[in-house]
């Protein structure tokens, strides 16, 4: 099974192929690195930029401006703030132009931390992006749906935000992307370019299929009838992991996009349990899931047995190089299964 940076990688390919892709650019996307997480190793429109994340969204939204399919690339959505007025632009611009002008481009980052980032690798970035009118924005928990994200995202005919979970880059998926070969040993020989000398390096593209995955539409991962847990992102299996080790029957509901963001699943769930929690990883203060909490309080008040309880990240400067101190600045499974029994323990 490929993992999630594969994923991306053949999604863009069969985009450079079939979707009209003609420039991913970015910095060290394009040879010989082919990205600092591989997502775009091998793609033949893919080029570098130099360090400069202004230029590369100016230069995003000029060839969008054109009519142009583009997918650029913020090396970390850590250095994405100082775009913050060019990305309002962008979002703004077709109706700014009373739908006289559409911007067909994706904008890619990894977010979020799992890796050991520290300070200025551990961002993210999802609060901050639900607040920019005009722009999609979709985060996988899995290979298949980034696959079938980015697809939908290039395809779309307006601007897409494309948040990368940096921990879930190099876990592999559980089903196979269409197309793909069933060895990853066999996938990997075809399309990871080998340690050293890549000049002379060509993949070998399996004949991939076309497979979308609607933005703004969720997926159920797991029913149940006593609690709803709605997550994204990396954490996300975290929650499947917790609701599974759970006595009570738990659902959990993959949201995979921010905005539009699927109220019908969440309305629909809420009103079978009586009970939700939601879950990730951005900062508690101003978190997008809060959102999503008071929506479930205003419009399904009458149906709720217990208060909507939000699991983020806490309010800090900036998360720790130690494990230890990383581990208690973002959520864990240990901090969502307390979270779950307090819910689930609420008396109405």
């Amino acid at each position: 099974m490929a993992n999630m940076a594969q994923a991306i990688r053949m999604a863009l390919h069969f985009s450079e192929e079939n979707l009209d892709v003609k420039d991913i650019f970015g910095q060290d996307v394009g040879p010989p690195l082919g990205g600092v997480f591989t997502a775009t190793q091998g793609l033949k429109t893919a080029w570098n930029a130099p360090l400069d994340e202004r230029g590369i969204i100016g230069m995003a939204s000029g060839i969008a401006l054109t009519g142009e399919r583009c997918v650029a690339e913020i090396q970390f959505c850590d250095y994405i703030f100082n775009t913050i007025d060019l990305l309002k632009m962008v979002g703004n611009t077709y109706w700014a132009t009373n739908g006289n002008y559409n911007l067909p481009m994706v904008v890619m980052t990894p977010v979020g931390a799992g890796i050991r980032g520290s300070l200025y690798h551990s961002h993210s970035f999802d609060a901050w992006a639900s607040r920019m009118p005009g722009w999609k924005i979709v985060m996988p928990s899995n290979p298949l749906d980034a696959y079938g994200l980015m697809l939908s995202a290039v395809d779309d005919p307006n601007p897409v935000l494309f948040l990368k979970p940096k921990a879930l880059l190099r876990v592999r998926g559980s089903e196979l992307i269409p197309g793909e070969p069933d060895n990853e040993k066999t996938l990997k020989e075809m399309i990871d370019a080998p340690i050293g000398d890549r000049s002379k390096w060509k993949p070998k593209w399996p004949k991939l299929e076309d497979y979308r995955v609607e933005i703004g539409k969720a997926k159920t991962v797991i029913e149940g009838t006593d609690l709803t847990v709605v997550s994204y992102g990396r954490s996300l299996p975290m929650c499947v992991e917790a609701a599974n080790e759970m006595s009570e029957s738990i659902e959990v509901i993959d949201l995979r996009s921010i905005y539009p963001y699927d109220w019908q699943a969440i309305k629909a769930s809420v009103e079978k349990t009586g009970r939700v929690l939601f879950v990730n990883e951005d900062t508690e203060v101003t978190n997008f899931c809060e959102h999503l909490a008071y929506r479930c309080t205003q419009d399904l008040f009458y149906n709720l047995l217990a208060r909507p309880k939000v699991v983020a990240g806490k309010n800090l400067p900036g998360i720790g190089l130690h494990a230890n101190l990383e581990e208690a600045s973002v959520p864990q499974k240990s901090h969502i299964k307390v979270a779950m029994e307090e819910v689930l323990s609420e008396v109405p």
